[in-house]
This record gives structure tokens, C-alpha cells and sequence, in this order.
């Protein structure tokens, strides 16, 4: 693995201005952009809860918890802690669809390429990717992709023919 770089549709990020930082770690100053587990988040005085404050939420993590706060948070990352736990997948499709969320959500951990498409359709927008193979296949702007689906998504598509369940990429519902 890679050290960890920052991925969004357009391209890769070098400065990144979050830092995830552990339950043990000490917010020190209001100048950093730190992501706070959830926990530590709603343990927190409401005054420190600023957008310099994002959330990242463990696979077991309720997103409802949040909802008080979302319009305080620019940032959200969500974890992804192998290839076959999907349920940041359901917490990105909620944030965006149920709780109405508008700003960034992080898939984290274990980020595949193959993957990525469907975290997108989720609501997903950056990504920071470790995988060597997701590494270059982003930088040679290989992302694959399936061209119609058959369920809505958290992101808008648009209807394709007369099948109101098959939809294409890129336009409204």
C-alpha cells in the first residue's frame, strides 16, 4: 500500500487541509481542519463544532446521530474497512437522499476501483485511496463505469427509453 492520496472527479489533491485524528488525539488549535469520530463529535461542547470540525463515521455508526449537526459539517468520511463491508455504501446513500447532506462525503479505507463508481452513485465525492492499482488507474483516468443502471441512486440519473427503471448516468429522475 501506498501512502494515502486524496481523489476527487477532478483529479487528485495534494493539498489536502482534514486530518483524521484519533479519540486520543487533542484538538489543539481552531487553525486545522480536523475529522472527529463520532463519537468524540457528540461529546463535544457546541461551541468547538465548527467547519473546521468534519466526522468520520465508523461501519456501525447511525448517520440519524447527525442530524442536528449537518449544516455545521463540510466534511463527512465514511470507512470503508475491507472490500466487502458495504455499509458506508447505505450511511453515504442516507446522508444524501434522507437527511438532504450537501457537502462532502470521504470514502476511507479500504477504497478499490472498482468500487468507486458505486460510491459515487452513493453520494460519495472525494476519496482518499491507498490501493496501488485504484492509484493508477485514477491517475491514467481509467475509472470504469456501467453505462445504465436499474435503480435509482442518492445522485440524480435520468431516465433512458421507455423503462422508467432503466436509467443512464448524469441526468434527473
Amino acid at each position: 500500500m501506498k501512502e494515502p492520496r486524496l481523489w476527487t472527479r477532478d483529479g487528485f489533491v495534494d493539498d489536502d487541509a482534514w486530518t483524521i485524528v484519533s479519540d486520543k488525539e487533542i484538538v489543539v488549535d481552531g487553525n486545522s481542519k480536523q475529522v472527529l469520530p463520532l463519537a468524540r463529535y457528540l461529546d463535544m461542547d457546541d461551541s468547538l463544532r465548527t467547519r473546521a470540525v468534519g466526522v468520520l463515521l465508523g461501519p456501525a455508526d447511525d448517520v440519524m446521530d447527525l442530524e442536528p449537526f449537518l449544516d455545521r459539517l463540510d466534511l463527512i468520511a465514511v470507512t470503508f474497512p475491507a472490500f466487502n463491508d458495504g455499509r458506508a455504501f447505505s450511511q453515504a446513500s442516507l446522508l444524501r437522499s434522507r437527511l438532504g447532506y450537501a457537502g462532502d462525503i470521504r470514502a476511507t479505507g479500504d477504497v478499490l476501483i472498482d468500487q468507486i463508481p458505486l460510491m459515487l452513485r452513493c453520494g460519495v465525492t472525494s476519496f482518499k485511496v491507498s490501493n496501488t492499482t485504484a492509484l493508477k488507474r485514477l491517475a491514467e483516468g481509467r475509472l470504469p463505469g456501467i453505462d445504465t443502471y436499474y435503480q435509482p441512486a442518492a445522485v440524480p440519473t435520468q431516465s433512458a427509453g421507455k423503462y422508467s427503471w432503466r436509467r443512464t448516468p448524469g441526468a434527473a429522475a
